[in-house]
């Protein structure tokens, strides 16, 4: 069974940082483009972050450009997030994602989706 954990969520001050970790396990995912989307309260879902399968390119959403970094560990079937200065507007719950494709494609759709672990950014 192909599975996506998250770890890594809490609750930070303003202006702190955290560091989110995806744990894949069922099957290897170094070949496939894999990523981040958040769900805010009362919001869409959206689209935070992406990165190709060699971890050579990566994608970010504009409201976290600059102070999210997006990388993975192939040898390790994990991938991360790192997040710094965090704003309240950044509290949401993260999901893990992965893709068939190898590479990331604006617009496209995940495969494959994590459970979630809450994000909370205090003021």
């Amino acid at each position: 069974q192909v599975q996506l954990v998250e770890s890594g969520g809490g609750l930070v001050q303003a202006g702190g940082s955290l560091r989110l970790s995806c744990a894949a396990s069922g099957t290897s995912f170094s070949g496939h483009a894999m990523g981040w989307f958040r769900k805010a309260p009362g919001k869409e879902r959206e689209f935070v972050a992406a990165i190709n399968w060699s971890g050579s390119t990566a994608t970010y959403a504009d409201s976290v450009k600059g102070r999210f970094t997006i990388s993975r560990a192939n040898a390790k079937n994990t991938k991360y997030l790192q997040m710094n200065t965090l704003k309240p507007e950044d509290t949401a719950v993260y999901y893990c994602i992965a893709y068939t494709s190898s590479t990331y494609y604006s617009g496209s759709s995940p495969r494959w989706w994590g459970q979630g672990t809450q994000v909370t950014v205090a003021p």
